[in-house]
């Protein structure tokens, strides 16, 4: 890669590049226009490497990966680009010789709304790993015109906004016209016999829905490497379209246009009507059969290889269940396009395609109605018919007699197409995203495929790019840790233990004092700015920001910081030490008890602050519409990292591991990745309370847990209760959520863990007076970090499951 040597030859190409792209003096450009054209400029630094990239994996003939998934959650790109090909320096000098400074350029950059929560997260830092290890894999999935909706908070709730965030333009896509493909949807679909005495299938009267690639480059770190995340967007036909004005029905033809142009247009459309659910399902089978097609017609172009060692040169990994149809639409090309035997299609298949699950929660495993699936999918539903009558044959035969294990395993049962089982069956490889949740779909979730496929399944625990979240998002972080230990660990982040040696020394704790400090300054100037609070730097910074859902619990803490606020009310006298709490995240629009959840929240945050007898002691805030770029201001802010969600409920969380790696101490139950980041740092350095998973099974197996029992034996609780529905919370009811914890039982166990959870809250406070103690459970926290890097998790997903090495460019 050809860089710019100096700030001058920066100014140089900055200047020609603006003047043809705005035709304007650089004095009229605007700030957007300034970040446009740096990001253009980057995209001519790496396009000869990008090139080149794919011309050495086509060369070497390297086995490549693509990473299929719904969500790709990038955050900003022009300053992770900038450090990844180590121009930032240059840039920001050069800039300030033009009269702009970097940091009032990053903001104009909107964050891609291509996804939403940790789903996306992760796999945004999955293809950041593979580019920074120069492993040969890509990313597959939607171009959404708009993303899940931007939150504002209007008198205490949740409003959703459109999330327009392709209104400038997006500098980083390529489009290729010339990439395109067609996927079909619709028509009849049925087996002929041929002359020769086989089956052939015929596909007739379908509409044709043409998928257009654009393709972003993913920049490696430090590295020559740029491998590419391609997003599809869905274009209609004009040929369709033609077809329909000539048929004399313009309102069917239109109808056509604008039902093609849906499927790309809404990241997770509203699914509780059975319009929004075939939405759902023609955006999955969309970003499938286009990524595939565009597959394979690279491998036959560039490989030259026989279909028959497709798995030999192409891993296929699914992110969760909805890109399950990788399955049967690779079967679809095998036998359709190619003319393969079942049997070899199946195999081929089966060893092409590895599995992620993400979720142990019934409602988000994804299902589709037979109906729904077989009208819109006629072709797809034929093979999943074929997968599914041959699979439960073979399961009759391994266990004669027995229809409740054909039951749990059948892909096809009681008019549903269960995906995960889809999943399941067509994959080499099944795993889980942390050691106890892996432990829990062998256990529970999908016992009766573990026992059939025990070697099936195996843990990669998450991780997290340290690029972004720590050498990004905290340069003054980092830039003592260099101090501290080199550089190295900006390479190879395990290295990040070596800070265990000075985790003891004074002056190195102070310093980590003072970036931590300086790091709250940053966040409390914001927050003035965008919502004219003060907030106190000294004081505890607790923070809990990720998808508001009544398992993550949210409500816990909400209401022990209610129960505090009582408390300080009842005794006027007594002091405790200053705590601001920050909340941050999304609830999904149909979502009622978490809509309510967010509205609790604010209620009780406008009460706490306009008291002028607890404002010092305590704060309360909700930051909306929480996404990657305010994260970076967070993370490294943090004193305090909730990680409090229902024991066993949680697959893994991958803000426990940004939060660690910036300092901050967990306050958790043992779930998801929690469990390792204790055994990692030792009980001493995190704060845990609460159910343990065991526990929490054997409450809903069982019985025995009654939240009632809670109400009456508890005042604290009967008082939290009671204010839900009294007025007291300055007016205002809630009763979906006081339904939700005591007249259902409270599913998730709030009550039961509230006294455990108000101790936790005591055990930080106790902690935190000693300043020297807790600086060096931070420090240690942030040394263990690096087993949490996304490089760690990639490299072993690249061994044991893809089976690809990295490729020097």
């Amino acid at each position: 890669m050809k860089k710019w040597q100096d700030k001058e030859e920066f100014k140089k190409i900055f200047t020609e590049k603006a003047h043809v792209l705005w035709e304007k003096e650089l004095r009229d450009l605007t700030l957007n226009e300034v970040y446009q054209t740096i990001a253009y400029m980057i995209r001519d630094l790496v396009s000869e490497d990008w090139i080149r990239t794919n011309e050495v994996y086509a060369e070497q003939k390297a086995k490549q990966v693509y990473y299929f998934s719904i969500e790709f959650l990038l955050g900003r790109l022009l300053q992770s680009n900038l450090i990844g090909i180590g121009l930032e320096d240059i840039c920001r000098q050069g800039l300030e010789d033009l009269g702009w400074k970097l940091e009032d350029v990053v903001p104009q950059e909107r964050d891609p709304g291509l996804g939403n929560g940790g789903l996306g997260r992760l796999a945004a830092c999955f293809i950041d790993s593979l580019a920074a290890l120069q492993l040969p894999g890509h990313g597959c999935s939607i171009r959404y015109q708009y993303g899940l909706f931007n939150q504002r908070i209007v008198d205490g709730q949740q409003v959703e906004l459109p999330d327009n965030w392709l209104v400038n333009g997006y500098p980083w896509e390529v489009k290729r016209v010339d990439k395109a493909v067609n996927v079909r949807f619709g028509g009849n679909a049925y087996m002929r016999p041929t002359e020769d005495g086989e089956l052939e299938c015929v596909h007739e009267n379908y509409s044709s829905v043409r998928a257009v690639p654009y393709d972003v480059p993913v920049i490696g770190y430090h590295n020559d490497t740029v491998n590419t995340l391609r997003l599809w967007r869905a274009e209609y036909s004009r040929e369709d379209l033609y077809r329909e004005l000539t048929l004399g029905d313009r309102h069917r033809a239109f109808r056509y246009k604008n039902n093609v142009q849906l499927i790309s247009r809404f990241l997770y459309p509203e699914d509780s009507t059975e319009e929004g659910r075939r939405l759902r399902l023609m955006q999955e089978y969309f970003m499938v059969s286009a990524g595939l097609q565009s597959i394979v017609r690279h491998y036959k172009r560039k490989y030259k290889e026989s279909m028959y060692k497709f798995d030999q040169y192409i891993a296929i990994h699914i992110n969760d269940t909805h890109p399950a149809l990788v399955v049967p639409e690779l079967m679809r090309i095998l036998l359709d396009e190619e003319g393969m035997a079942w049997e070899d299609a199946w195999d081929i298949t089966c060893r092409t395609v590895a599995y992620t699950n993400h979720t142990i929660l019934p409602e988000a495993m994804e299902k589709w109605s037979i109906p729904m699936f077989q009208s819109l999918l006629p072709r797809i539903y034929l093979i999943v018919e074929e997968i599914n009558n041959r699979w439960l044959k073979e399961v009759r035969r391994l266990y004669p007699g027995d229809e409740n294990k054909a039951r749990s395993v059948a892909i096809l049962w009681d008019g549903q197409v269960h995906m995960a089982h889809l999943s399941v069956l067509g994959s080499h490889s099944v795993n889980g995203v942390a050691e106890i949740h892996s432990q829990i779909l062998k256990d529970s979730t999908l016992h009766q495929f573990y026992t059939i496929f025990p070697n099936r399944f195996s843990n990669k625990t998450n991780g997290v790019t340290h690029r972004r979240w720590l050498i990004e998002a905290n340069p003054q972080l980092s830039n003592l840790i260099d101090e501290a230990i080199g550089d190295e660990w900006r390479l190879e982040p395990s290295k990040l233990i070596r800070l265990k040696t000075v985790s003891s020394d004074s002056a190195f704790l102070d310093k980590l004092a003072k970036v931590k400090k300086a790091r709250k300054e940053i966040l409390a100037d914001y927050i003035k700015k965008e919502y004219d609070t003060n907030i106190a730097v000294d004081s505890i910074f607790d923070i809990q920001i990720k998808r508001i859902h009544l398992y993550k619990r949210q409500l816990l803490n909400i209401l022990g910081i209610l129960h505090l606020y009582y408390t300080l009310k009842a005794n006027p006298d007594l002091r405790v030490r200053p705590h601001t709490f920050l909340f941050g995240g999304k609830a999904a629009a149909g979502y009622g008890e978490a809509k309510q959840t967010i509205k609790l929240i604010n209620v009780v945050a406008n009460m706490i602050n306009r008291d002028k007898q607890v404002n010092k002691q305590l704060k309360v805030l909700f930051l909306e519409n929480y996404n990657v770029s305010l994260g970076q201001l967070l993370f490294p802010a943090a004193d305090v990292s909730e990680q409090i969600s229902t024991a066993g409920k949680e697959a893994s969380g991958t803000g426990n591991m940004k939060f660690m790696m910036n300092g901050a101490i967990t306050l958790g139950t043992m779930d998801g990745a929690n469990v390792e980041i204790c055994r990692e740092v030792g009980m001493e350095h995190c704060v845990i309370f609460g159910l343990r998973a065991e526990e929490v099974m054997n409450y809903y197996m069982h019985g025995g847990y009654s939240s009632w029992n809670m109400y009456s034996s508890d005042p604290r609780i009967r008082q939290l209760m009671n204010s839900l529905v009294d007025g007291s919370i300055n007016g205002e009811h809630f009763g979906m959520l006081y339904e939700s914890l005591l007249d259902r039982n409270d599913e998730f166990f709030v009550l039961k863990d509230f006294a455990a959870y108000c101790e936790a809250h005591t055990e930080i406070s106790r902690r935190y007076a000693n300043q020297k103690q807790w600086f060096h459970s931070s420090a240690i926290n942030i040394a263990h970090s690096g087993y949490f890097s996304s490089d760690r998790t990639i490299q072993q997903y690249a061994s044991d499951i893809w089976r690809i090495k990295s490729v020097k460019v």
